[in-house]
């Protein structure tokens, strides 16, 4: 089992930064891929980043958003530059043993998931 506690959402304006964290706990050296999801209201829930050995991004967070871990402190954060309107949503964090996908239903464990709101 994996446990994951998503932090640092909250709301910022248009242009803005914001990182997240996901703190992992439980059998985290069976995990050999993590990725970010995010939900806005009425929409399904979407791929924004992933990795562990190798990254992979939305084209619509290309150049702005950077996903990176700090093994020592068992987390993965998702680093969030020139945010837009549109990136508001529940940020979810997603993990599984098998390597990072694109793919959400390929993913075992999530988080609670944590706000992001961008004020234009």
């Amino acid at each position: 089992q994996v446990q994951l506690v998503e932090s640092g959402g909250g709301l910022v304006q248009a242009g803005g930064s914001l990182r997240l964290s996901c703190a992992a706990s439980g059998n985290i050296v069976s995990i050999n891929g993590m990725a970010w999801f995010r939900q806005a209201p009425g929409k399904e829930r979407e791929f924004v980043a992933a990795g562990f050995r190798a990254t992979y991004y939305a084209d619509s967070v290309k150049g702005r958003f950077a996903i990176y871990r700090d093994n020592a402190k068992n987390t993965v954060y998702l680093q969030m530059n020139s945010l837009k309107p549109e990136d508001s949503g529940v940020y979810y964090c997603a993990a599984r043993f098998l390597g990072a996908t694109m793919n959400r239903n390929d993913y075992n464990y999530w988080g609670q998931g944590t706000q992001v709101t961008v004020s234009s």
